[in-house]
């Protein structure tokens, strides 16, 4: 069974509670968002396995870990997802990046794929699929379906605010992912909106509305 890490770290806090002010301007709320899916990414990828390594520091030789395998690739829902992205990659900049595509019918609230674009090798890193929301869960289950469907199998989800309904959703649909979660709010309004929430992500980052 995936496991379910609500953040509580002060900062990331503090910093969340900026983000869903209306008054935001896009500049602030993008770097906030980046600042956040770093904070929320540490704590991600904080089992990934390590391998020994033989260097030589000035002193002398040494043995040293880093991270084993084939690495990482992050997996950003379009297109809101990519607004997390530049934080991510601060920290493991030799990440390769795929891409989901999906969008919301506005009356059925379901997602309908578009496209889907991975490394080659997918299949051997560890995933970290990205978006700012989890509310219906819709979106993230059918682009983690998506990636199953490719023999992907070392998927985590990662999101800044979740709904009650859509973190359980998810986690009936795909009871092995971990899932992390910058906040847990209170539920989702009849048009599908997690309440308070931010409104919405992708029109506040890329500053379309």
């Amino acid at each position: 069974m995936g496991k379910v890490v609500i953040m509580d770290h002060p900062l990331l806090q503090h910093k969340i509670g900026i983000i869903r002010r209306k008054e935001t301007t896009t500049k602030d709320f993008r770097e906030l968002v980046n600042e956040v899916a770093m904070l929320i990414y540490y704590e991600a990828s904080r089992d990934l396995p390590l391998a020994d390594r033989e260097i030589e520091t000035p002193i002398c030789k040494a043995t040293v870990k880093e991270i084993a395998g084939k690495k990482l690739c992050i997996v950003p829902i379009l297109r809101a997802g990519i607004g997390l992205c530049d934080g991510i990659l601060r920290m493991t900049p030799n990440a390769k990046i795929g891409h989901v595509g999906l969008y919301r019918d506005e009356e059925t609230l379901e997602p309908h794929e578009y496209f889907c674009k991975m490394p080659p090798d997918a299949k051997e890193r560890d995933i970290f699929v990205v978006d700012p929301m989890l509310a219906t869960g819709g979106s993230a289950i059918a682009a983690i379906d998506m990636l199953k469907k490719r023999d992907i199998k070392r998927i985590r989800f990662l999101c800044l605010i979740a709904a009650p309904e859509g973190l359980e959703a998810l986690q009936k649909a795909h009871p092995d992912v971990d899932i992390y979660v910058g906040a847990l709010d209170e539920r989702l309004n009849e048009r599908g909106y997690i309440v308070p929430g931010l409104g919405d992500a992708g029109d506040r980052i890329f500053g379309t509305k």
